[in-house]
């Protein structure tokens, strides 16, 4: 048997094989996704050396194990599975310009910042936690599906009311686009990225939705009274009212291009 060459495909074949299984550690880290991997690789490395022995009824056995593994994979990173649906089903920034291309803006409702300031302003004040999404280009159905619909016009009241500490859907957050809230007491991904040990749930939940999506998410912390703003990933810490409505203006301009100069001017 003659000495094999080995290639520039070769090479770019383990190397895609190493960014796989780091996406996969990335994905499950935090978890205990990996002990279970670890796991079923053990029994496909021992399935392996069994079938080199020639070991008929051990190696009849892992198979049987083993051709229902995909199943066992379904079932047991399920939660993984799903978040990973989700990033690709819901980040779609790289792919936006195709849709925004054949969309004429006219469609879509634009958001009022004002009665969102105002109510976090005020909730701040109060120190009544509050967990908002402010949704833009990315598809938030699933994330609205696990909530209470809710359907309603945006208005300070209504966001105050929901967030009230006895009222029954201030857990979870609230999913708004364009000038309506669409659904309340929704559960968000939680960031598996390092953050500060000092975040508390919410600050983590709404880091985890800026990563999978466009949408805004304003948390309002309870303990501190202070407002964040999450964006792509990024959090923005203690800000003030006016800070508040600059950056939401911005981010909203930046996903609104035939509205773009009307909302810069205002």
């Amino acid at each position: 048997m003659g000495f094999v060459p080995f290639t520039f495909i070769d090479l770019l074949d383990i190397l895609l094989v190493a960014v796989i299984m780091y996406w996969i550690y990335r994905m499950t880290k935090g978890t205990n996704a990996p002990y279970i991997l670890s796991g079923i690789i053990a029994v496909y490395l021992l399935w392996v050396v069994v079938r080199t022995l020639n070991m008929e009824l051990l190696s009849s056995i892992l198979g049987q194990l083993i051709s229902v593994g995909a199943i066992a994979l379904l079932i047991v990173f399920q939660p993984e599975l799903r978040r990973f649906l989700q990033m690709i089903g819901m980040r779609q920034k790289q792919f936006n310009f195709i849709t925004r291309f054949f969309s004429t803006g006219e469609d879509r409702v634009k958001t009022n910042v004002s009665p969102i300031v105002t109510a976090c302003s005020e909730m701040a004040d109060e120190r009544t936690g509050a967990l908002i999404i402010i949704g833009q280009q990315s598809d938030l159905r699933l994330i609205a599906e696990g909530g209470i619909p809710i359907d309603a016009k945006v208005s300070v009241p209504l966001l105050k009311n929901i967030f009230f500490k006895n009222a029954p859907l201030h857990d979870g957050a609230i999913i708004i686009e364009g000038d309506r809230i669409v659904a309340a007491k929704c559960i968000l991904p939680v960031t598996q990225s390092d953050v500060p040990k000092s975040y508390g749930t919410r600050h983590r939940a709404a880091i985890g939705m800026s990563e999978i999506s466009d949408a805004i998410i304003i948390v309002v912390s309870e303990e501190t009274g202070h407002i964040s703003v999450a964006q792509g990933g990024n959090l923005h810490r203690n800000i003030d009212a006016a800070r508040l409505q600059q950056l939401l203006q911005r981010y909203l301009v930046i996903n609104t291009h035939k509205h773009s100069k009307k909302e810069v001017a205002e």
